[in-house]
This record gives structure tokens, sequence and C-alpha cells, in this order.
């Protein structure tokens, strides 16, 4: 069973009598593991596929499967639900909330996610803030932290609750080079170490670069894909 499955998949948004087509017939199949780039310019579509694909979105035509399960036909607490579970989301802007320690801010993520509290979510959430590198800076609130360590910390967020896929809008926006070299070689060893599936979304070629699979995007359309290693 495919992590996530497009078939002939159209989103249009109506602007007053205009019709505007953002996807025209998406075709894709993303496997459990996969460590995938989708880029394009501005206005190809990109945004509107990952918000699809983060069950953000719904499609106007076609099928969209997460986990074997038709986002088409859930409702809007239904959709929430998977994306509470199985979906975790690093966003360049890190969204750390700013009163909260760098512990409060992944075990937040973690109490939404699965409602526990207690002596297992003090340890899941100090042993993913100790892999990402940070296990001495738990009660650091974001403003103590450097662009590197929060998104550190946003990383620790979105894997805490182990999902099944990660999508990482321009996560190296903010970072200068070496600091997102050290993102993603850690961003790396969690998709080879937990196996989690992630996607992102940028127009830095140090991404790219580091990326198993490339998807271009353009008008719509999936113009060209590439697969390494």
């Amino acid at each position: 069973m495919p992590l996530l499955k497009f078939e002939a998949v159209e989103k249009i948004y109506q602007q007053g009598e205009i019709a505007v087509p953002a996807l025209r017939g998406i075709d894709l199949i993303v496997e459990k593991g996969e460590f995938t780039t989708v880029f394009g310019p501005s206005g190809s579509g990109k945004t509107t596929l990952l918000n699809i694909i983060g069950a953000l979105d719904k499609p106007t035509k076609g099928r969209v499967e997460i986990l074997d399960q038709s986002i088409k036909e859930m409702d809007k607490n239904q959709l929430a639900m998977l994306r509470r579970k199985h979906i975790g989301f690093i966003f360049q802007s890190y969204n750390l909330i700013p009163v909260l320690t760098a512990y409060e801010n992944v075990e937040f993520a973690l109490r939404i996610a699965e409602g526990s509290q207690g002596p297992e979510t003090k340890e899941r959430v100090t042993n993913i803030l100790t892999k990402v590198g940070l296990g001495e800076m738990l009660a650091r609130k974001p403003n103590q932290l450097s662009g590197g360590q929060k998104q550190r910390v946003a990383i620790a967020r979105a894997l805490v609750k182990e999902p099944d896929l990660v999508l990482a809008d321009e996560p190296t926006a903010n970072l200068d080079s070496e600091t997102s070299q050290e993102v993603l070689e850690l961003m790396l060893k969690m998709n080879q170490e937990l196996k989690t599936t992630f996607i992102f979304s940028t127009h830095d070629p140090l991404v790219m670069k580091y990326a198993h699979r490339l998807l271009e995007i353009r008008d719509g359309m999936i113009s060209k894909e590439e697969r390494r290693g």
C-alpha cells in the first residue's frame, strides 16, 4: 500500500465567473520512506499540491488517498484527525509558541496529537529533542535560540508524534548555508532511522541536492521527475 496516491487530480478555483485551474490532472504515488522535493515557479500549483497532500484542501476532481483513505469523502473532523495523527508540518517561519520553552512546544504538539501526559510523554519529548541536538536547551524559549535551533525544535515537534509523513515548506529559507546543511543532514538521518516520509517544497538548490526524488511542477502538472539512488 503506497503512503500517498493521486489519480487524475484537478483543483479549480472559482474567481467570480472565471474558473482558474491550479492542478491539471496529477498522477502521483509516494511510498513510505521517500525523501522527495517538489519545486517549480510561483503559480505553478506547488502550494496547492502540498495543501492537498497535507489534507488541508480537497481536489475538485480525481482521487487522493492517504494511507488508503480517500480524503474527498472525509469531513473536517476526520481530516483534522488524519493530520493530527499521521502528518507533521515544518514551516519556514518555525511557528513556535514564543511563551513556551523548547520542551513545552514539543510537548504541546504531542498532547494535541495523542492527549497523553505523564512519564512516557516526558521521555518521548526529551528523547526527540536530544536526537535533534537540543538535549541541553529544553528550558530555552524561542527568543533564546538561534534560527537553526528554532528549526530543530520545529523538526522535533513534527516528529515527536511519529507521523507517517512530514511536509516541510521552504525549511531552509531563513537559515545560512552551513545551518541549512546541518538541518538537512538531521532530517535525512531521521528519514533513515525512523523511515518517516519527507516531502519538501523549496527553491533551494541545497535541498534539491539532498532529495532522493525530484518533482518539478509547471502549469499545474508534473513536468519532470528524477530519482536518485
